[in-house]
């Protein structure tokens, strides 16, 4: 008989059958452990997964009614509802194997056993909790998937020249596993960039996860993207794959990987390396198969020469970079997105605005755009709520920053320009942090990060 193996846990205070299947269990290429005590079946369940676990019903305390068993029984299914659970006992009583099973027992088997029934038993279980993994996978990553995917646009819109050479790259890139790197301004659409990468991919059955780097703190890092146990920390309420595992044969995108603390981006290239992860709570090591694409606005390179971003993590992440223009340099695209984005907006609020004017037009075209295609979105969203007309007037549209043919820059030093920009968007909505974050396309947590990087 062949199997594909497994890892079983095995309680019993007979220490003489528990090595005797130990010896049985190995020649069909199980690994097994085993522990007389059940008061360590807490311990070893904090520290390791097992696809089957066998528990003795009666120990040394109560040798014949099965109280004990039926107790740590409860303990690990309330640990882990699908956890595959053979009960063993010396006695056959028909009414304690049905309970058992009533309580969440998976199977029941007589001691002294028949060898090939054992094997027959836990073959089946291995299988059992196997459909459980996948099945709990496949309900996690659906979940996580369909959160990312509520946004409106998925698709990168416009045939300008500077756009139809990033169409060129991805449909180069994307059938490689190459990771890729993706630079820009923010609200250029670097996201869908990533989507597009792959959609176009081998990978495309598999899952896209999309982690925004800038909104998860210090604490939360590990949880967040290698997984927890249950009860590794105080909200710790059940296992949890992190990000990694969930992007398993498929595309993982960390969005804004410039705002990584030095301490994070050595975890992040230490998991990278290896491609293994380990949960928090937990000793066992993963192994994960992903295709990797990052994304930020912040200059890596120079970074790199101030220290503040680690070299070998770029030379990582970065096998391929992707330059995406700012919507100011490409302006023949502005019509056929704000066409877009006018057509989504009169569906979602049933109004029939059904056209820009010229005269509107023309404004748009002559707008920065600091914010890029994301602002435009917002602007087309907000003048179409607004508009009495069935076609949006230049006067829909308020801006409060000058257009490309007045530029406002006293400096061309990045980090300057971005220190003015966080500092005109704090005192445009009077220190109200969410909406100068709004204004800026980030989320709250990277706006506090560069109010602090910047003394403001």
């Amino acid at each position: 008989m062949v199997n594909e193996g497994g890892k079983i846990l095995m309680i019993d205070d007979d220490e003489d059958v528990l090595l005797a299947a130990k010896m049985l269990l190995k020649k069909y290429n199980y690994h097994v452990i085993i522990e007389k005590n059940p008061n360590k079946i807490p311990f070893l369940l904090n520290n390791d997964t097992y696809d089957v676990i066998l528990l003795d019903m009666n120990f040394s305390k109560d040798t014949t009614s099965g109280k004990e068993g039926f107790e740590w029984l409860a303990q690990i299914k309330e640990r882990d509802p699908q956890a595959v659970v053979i009960m063993i006992t010396a006695f056959g009583d028909v009414e304690m194997a049905v309970r058992a099973l009533k309580e969440g027992a998976t199977d029941f088997i007589l001691k002294p056993w028949q060898n090939e029934k054992l094997i027959a038993t836990i073959s089946t279980a291995i299988r059992l909790k196997k459909s459980y993994n996948e099945v709990d996978k496949l309900r996690k990553a659906k979940q996580m998937l369909e959160e990312q995917i509520s946004q409106p646009f998925r698709d990168i819109i416009g045939s300008s020249p500077s756009i139809t050479e990033v169409f060129s790259l991805i449909d180069k890139v994307a059938k490689t596993d190459a990771n890729v790197l993706i630079l820009g301004e923010n609200g250029t659409g670097k996201e869908l960039v990533a989507r597009a990468l792959h959609q176009k991919s081998l990978r495309k059955d598999s899952s896209f996860v999309a982690v925004d780097m800038g909104a998860i703190t210090e604490t939360l890092f590990e949880s967040e993207l290698f997984g927890h146990k249950k009860g590794a920390f105080t909200d710790a309420r059940e296992d949890r794959p992190g990000r990694f595992e969930l992007a398993n044969g498929g595309t993982l995108f960390l969005d804004e990987i410039g705002n990584l603390s030095m301490s994070l981006q050595s975890k992040l290239l230490s998991a990278l390396q290896s491609r293994q992860v380990t949960r928090v709570g937990s000793n066992q090591a993963i192994e994960v198969d992903i295709r990797l694409v990052c994304a930020t606005n912040m200059p890596l390179h120079q970074m790199v020469k101030e220290g503040r971003f680690r070299q070998d993590l770029l030379y990582r992440i970065n096998t391929v970079e992707l330059h995406i223009p700012p919507l100011s340099e490409r302006v023949d695209d502005i019509p056929m997105l704000a066409n877009h984005f006018l057509n989504h907006y009169s569906k979602k609020y049933r109004k029939e605005v059904l056209s820009i004017s010229p005269e509107a037009m023309t404004k748009l075209k002559k707008y920065a755009w600091p914010g890029n295609v994301r602002e435009l979105q917002h602007s087309i969203e907000r003048a179409l709520i607004m508009a009495d007309s069935p076609a949006l007037q230049e006067s829909d549209f308020l801006f409060s920053r000058k257009t490309n043919d007045a530029p406002d820059l006293d400096s061309l030093n990045l980090d300057e320009v971005e220190k003015a920009a966080v500092a005109k968007a704090i005192q445009l909505h009077n220190g109200n942090i969410s909406k100068a974050a709004e204004e800026l396309g980030l989320t709250r947590a990277s706006l506090y990060r560069r109010m602090e990087k910047y003394g403001l």
